[in-house]
């Protein structure tokens, strides 16, 4: 087999194009274009190394998706408000690392809702689109708010998801494609039953901090897949270091094999060699 690319893998990078998502990985300074492999064999062979990917040391295991424990503990990148904006205690003083919550927390949001296993509601940095989308496998995605800060798209979060799930299912995901929803409806009704709660936090945090987008259009996503798995099998590179088979299609951060699955990002910092 052919060599395509050995080291650090991190996750894919994905972008647009004719309405399709198009796949590279990246393994150490090398990027394998994935797209054009599908129908072929690939192999993934993890070689027993992992170097934190914020201080560069050594490590047993993978914490956060890619830092060592120590790290994990210290940086504002894995601390629980980052999983549930909601809970940010920057105002309380308490910030792991105030500069990192001004760049990446302190900073436009939005508010959206998609549809990959079926609908949700999800935020990200204004930034971080449609790479959020295109991470989370979406078909289908609407942004509907714009906030001014995380913690503030998280409490509109926390509003919605007593109307519309905050998850994909990942299996369902892997499985084909979710039925499409009208997002545009989905939109209107939660406006209407979360009405409310919404004034609310306006008041809190001020009109223009919590702005509806009713002009947005719904952003319709393909993936690269030419076969569904008929039965889901995860690869676990703890477990068996070798992953190969013949690649049938990608999805999310998942390459789907006629062998199983791997979710790439579960695996930043792991040393990998790609071969053909």
């Amino acid at each position: 087999m052919t060599e395509l690319g050995r080291g650090a893998v991190s996750k894919m990078a994905i972008r647009i194009e004719n309405d399709r998502a198009c796949y590279d990985l990246r393994v150490g300074d090398t990027r394998v274009p994935l797209n054009a492999l599908i129908g072929q064999r690939l192999k993934l062979e993890y070689l027993g190394v992992i170097h934190c990917t914020n201080c560069g040391k050594r490590t047993k295991s993978s914490y956060s998706q890619g830092y060592c424990y120590p790290c994990m503990t210290k940086l504002a990148a894995c601390d629980l408000c980052i999983m549930s904006p909601e809970r940010c205690h920057y105002e309380h003083g308490t910030c792991r690392e105030p500069s990192w919550g001004e760049q990446f927390c302190m900073t436009d949001h939005i508010v959206y809702l998609a549809n990959s296993s079926g609908i949700k509601v999800g935020i990200t940095r204004a930034t971080q689109l449609p790479t959020r989308w295109l991470d989370q496998g979406a078909s289908q995605a609407l942004p509907i708010l714009r906030v001014a800060t995380r913690q503030q798209s998280g409490l509109v979060e926390d509003l919605f998801r007593s109307q519309v799930p905050d998850r994909t299912n990942w299996r369902a995901l892997l499985k084909g494609d979710a039925a499409e929803v009208d997002l545009i409806a989905v939109r209107e009704q939660l406006f209407d039953s979360c009405g409310a709660g919404i004034t609310m936090l306006q008041e809190r945090f001020g009109l223009q901090a919590i702005q509806p987008l009713p002009d947005a259009e719904v952003v319709r996503i393909g993936y690269p897949v030419q076969a569904y798995p008929g039965k889901i099998t995860s690869f676990n590179l703890d477990k068996d270091p070798v992953v190969e088979g013949t690649l049938t299609g990608i999805k999310g951060q998942y390459l789907i094999f006629d062998t199983g699955v791997i979710n790439i990002r579960k695996y930043t910092a792991y040393q990998l060699a790609v071969h053909q």
